[in-house]
């Protein structure tokens, strides 16, 4: 992990190593009882999850200092717990749906003292209707959850004015950036940023987050 790190050019907390291990640990424990990831091989899990939940962080504005963040459908934690773990600035939600994920989210937080992140139950149609969510995030966040129509329904009513979303996508980003665009305008949001992060150990990986304040 620390050469990935050193490799990608960005700055961490220099317990990061450590404790992406030990979160790797926990997930490929959890996993022998419940469906989290496929991706249980740490040398293939370091690119597809964790560089690929980091990667932005190369990326000025994208996540700034001490931002309030919320990662939407977080599923097994990715992005928002890598992006809690190495940068202990931000202050991350995680809200996904499922009960079960949610146990396995708070036993990584448990297990690594993490002080910085929250754990919400809900599904994204109900959160972003609730006073407490609504509007209130700095950043809301997405990795691999839905179609970047659909992700501007679920995530815009999280974010505050002046904020933005961040989606995490692959090569077929731009065949959904037209329709995305239409329904972030219609939501309120501005222009659709398409900004390329790179995978150094992946060089064909044609990744990048798609923002929209």
């Amino acid at each position: 992990m620390e050469a990935c790190i050193e490799q990608m050019g960005i700055s961490c907390d220099g317990r990061t190593p450590e404790r992406i291990a030990r979160y790797h640990a926990l997930l490929c424990d959890w996993n022998t009882r419940m469906n989290l990831t496929g991706d249980t091989d740490f040398a293939v899990a370091l690119d597809r999850l964790y560089a690929d939940s980091l990667a932005p962080l190369e990326l000025e504005g994208v996540f700034p200092q001490g931002a309030r963040l919320i990662d939407v459908g977080s599923g097994a934690g990715f992005p928002g717990l890598p992006l809690a773990i190495a940068r202990p600035d931000l202050q991350v939600t995680l809200l996904d749906s499922i009960g079960k994920r949610i146990s396995f989210l708070a036993a990584v937080v448990d297990a690594l003292g993490l002080k910085n992140v929250r754990l919400v139950h809900a599904r994204a149609e109900d959160g972003g209707r609730e006073p407490a969510h609504r509007e209130r995030y700095d950043v809301a966040a997405a990795r691999a959850v839905a179609p970047l129509p659909v992700l501007c329904e679920l995530l815009m009513p999280f974010v505050r004015v002046g904020g933005h979303m961040a989606c995490y996508k692959g090569p077929a980003a731009s065949a959904e950036l037209e329709a995305g665009a239409r329904a972030a305008k219609l939501l309120g949001g501005g222009t659709v940023s398409a900004l390329p992060v790179a995978i150094p150990s992946q060089p064909e990986w044609q990744h990048c987050v798609l923002l929209c304040r």
